[in-house]
């Protein structure tokens, strides 16, 4: 908008010094021959008064030495021969100083009687006729140079451009005060959006500028303060239903207490306790802003590995009471990603509780994970009857609303979001032991990857699942394989 202003300015600035110092040049030009031939009609006019009382040639040639021009020999006097009256021949003609113009031309004006101005080698000639006492007609004959005739045109036309330039360089100035005291509201508003899109909810515009800017900065404010305020309330209202399960949540942990010892009733302690941890984390989360990096990234990271092999550790308790066959592959260094230690495990948690809840007990899960480089793939594999619509899955975890399977699809939701505060993704398809597999992309730099990359991770993922199906076979019980 700056350069547009500055641009339409400069256009019109131009336009208008050229519409008027170009006639007015010429005005100045014609002004200035104008000049020089008066001076020469003056000059002429002083040898009139001696041409009308004598046309002797030694009186003659006095007189036009004694001008300003004749003494530069720009002065001449042309008279034509008398005739005799007594036996009708003519007289001699007399031509006083330097000739310049053509003898036809001085005849001419002879015969009409009236000024002109002749083209001549220099210059210009100015041809006066001038009436003597005889009846006859005297030519007065004023070299004009050329210089004369231009004297003071280039230095005019300098002035008239240098005042033309002054006023576009002033409109421009003009112009570009005006464009940034338009631009800088409208960038200022424009970089608050932005900020107010990557999380950053205290950011304000200054209702500065035009009073349209002015106006959309009001707006902008009060809508910011909305969002913070809606938010504000979705944080509390998630920490108040998430308060209420601390009632049925304090009898299930005395009930549990009350199972006495074995195995199943620690299980119970175990997962009852897990419960109530979340839960906690839950309502601490929601009452907290948590502060969000560039593309809505946490600020913490954690060990993928770790997690993993952690939750992993936790669910293979269950498994074997299923007996479900279970298998770990590629955690065996440390993966740093920058996903938050809790957010990874709930999204594990997440996947792992759909193949305990849609799948028949003794069904085989594997987990792989692999590194590329520039992202970490995350493959959840059953060996299940299947998810029969992958996008409707997906599309369930997108929205929040319940399919016919009677899942609500906020465990994909929850992955999802995690994958894709990374800029990676989340994708299903069918595994190499028959049922579905999860493949999760988290991008280590925030990139999302491309389509040649999606390829190879589905490639790795098949690779990886066919070294996991080999290793099960020579398993010889169910377990975790770290």
């Amino acid at each position: 908008m700056r350069w547009a202003l500055v641009k339409v300015c400069l256009a019109v600035t131009a336009m208008v010094v050229i519409a008027f110092a170009v006639p007015l040049g010429l005005v100045i030009r014609e002004m200035a021959s104008d000049r020089a031939f008066s001076d020469a009609e003056r000059q002429a006019g002083a040898i009139a008064p001696t041409l009308s009382i004598t046309t002797d040639r030694e009186e003659l040639t006095r007189a036009v030495l004694s001008t300003e021009p004749g003494d530069r020999g720009h002065l001449a006097v042309h008279v034509p021969a008398p005739e005799n009256a007594a036996d009708g021949t003519e007289g001699e003609a007399l031509d006083i100083g330097t000739r310049r113009a053509t003898p036809k031309d001085v005849a001419t004006v002879q015969k009409d009687g009236r000024a002109s101005i002749a083209e001549v080698t220099g210059g210009f000639a100015l041809l006066q006729p001038t009436a003597l006492s005889t009846g006859e007609i005297a030519v007065v004959e004023v070299f004009v140079p050329e210089g004369e005739v231009s004297n003071g045109v280039a230095t005019a036309w300098l002035m008239l451009a240098g005042v033309g330039v002054a006023l576009i360089v002033g409109s421009v100035a003009v112009a570009d005060r005006l464009g940034v005291r338009m631009v800088q509201p409208a960038q200022r508003l424009a970089g608050a959006a932005q900020d107010l899109g990557e999380g950053r909810l205290g950011t304000r515009v200054p209702e500065e500028g035009p009073t349209e800017l002015r106006s959309a900065a009001v707006a902008f404010n009060s809508m910011a303060d909305q969002v913070v305020q809606l938010l504000a309330n979705e944080r509390e209202l998630a920490a108040d239903l998430s308060h209420r399960l601390r009632t049925p949540l304090t009898v299930l942990r005395l009930n549990a207490a009350s199972l006495g010892e074995g195995p199943a009733a620690e299980q119970t302690r175990s997962a009852v306790q897990q419960l109530e941890h979340e839960v906690d984390t839950i309502i601490r989360t929601a009452r907290e802003q948590r502060p969000q990096t560039q593309g809505g990234q946490s600020e913490a990271g954690c060990d993928a590995s770790e997690v993993i092999r952690e939750r992993m550790g936790f669910w293979s308790a269950l498994a074997e009471d299923e007996g479900r066959e279970v298998r770990l592959a590629g955690v065996d260094r440390t993966v740093r990603i920058p996903v938050a230690r809790p957010e990874l495990g709930a999204a594990l948690d997440a996947l792992l509780g759909n193949v305990f809840r849609h799948t028949p007990e003794g069904t085989a899960f594997a987990v792989d994970v692999h590194h590329s480089g520039d992202a970490v793939i995350v493959l959840v594999s059953d060996a299940g009857p299947g998810i029969d619509d992958p996008k409707a899955a997906l599309a369930r975890g997108a929205s929040g609303r319940a399919g016919s399977s009677g899942s609500t699809g906020l465990g994909l939701d929850i992955v999802r979001r995690v994958a894709e505060s990374t800029g990676g993704d989340l994708r299903i398809g069918r595994s190499v032991l028959g049922g579905t597999e999860v493949r999760i992309w988290i991008g280590l730099h925030g990139n999302r990857p491309e389509r040649g990359r999606r390829g190879h991770g589905r490639r790795v993922g098949r690779r990886i699942g066919w070294r996991g199906r080999k290793e099960a076979r020579t398993t010889t019980g169910p377990g975790v394989r770290h």
